[in-house]
């Protein structure tokens, strides 16, 4: 029994734009939510917020793919296929991916190897550098390479990332 197409690893040809276009919705979408999980928790020795961030992306991700489901058979008017379905779920992935690397940093204080408070300031971080990363994940999706423009770029959503979670925090703390 051969291995089925949709549990393959890599990419044998270029995303069509609406693909594309919904896994960028997806990565942006999980990265501002993850963020958005993380600024008010209130870390210590015991607890550093793991559940909540992977409860935030799978709670998102799950109403993500049933949301774009729901709208690809009103735009297409049919019942979509078992592929177009399992097609939703892969362009819905990036939400779940917004919360593993803030979810492993997160770990690193649960077991002792961070301060709880590190830890959460570089989980935070780290979910600003994806938001800055935004743009590059935008070239990639399209086949284009950086530029430097895209280099500005970057920092600059990162910049106002970071102003949107320092506003949060004045009005939230």
């Amino acid at each position: 029994m051969s291995t089925p197409s949709f549990l393959l690893t890599q990419q044998r040809h270029p995303l069509s734009p609406s693909s594309a276009a919904s896994r960028i919705s997806a990565y942006v979408y999980g990265n501002i939510l993850v963020l958005a999980a993380l600024v008010p928790i209130t870390t210590s020795p015991e607890y550093v917020g793991i559940a909540i961030v992977l409860g935030t992306a799978l709670s998102t991700f799950i109403a993500h793919v049933f949301a774009e489901t729901v709208a690809q058979a009103v735009r297409s008017g049919e019942q979509l296929t078992r592929s177009e379905r399992i097609e939703e779920l892969r362009d819905s992935v990036p939400i779940l991916s917004s919360a593993v690397l803030p979810c492993l940093i997160l770990l690193t204080a649960w077991i002792g190897w961070l301060e709880p408070r590190t830890a959460h300031i570089l989980a935070e971080v780290a979910v600003l550098v994806r938001i800055g990363s935004t743009i590059f994940v935008v070239r990639r999706l399209q086949g284009r390479r950086p530029t430097t423009r895209t280099v500005v770029t970057a920092i600059g959503l990162a910049l106002v990332a970071t102003v949107v979670v320092i506003v949060k925090v004045i009005l939230t703390h």
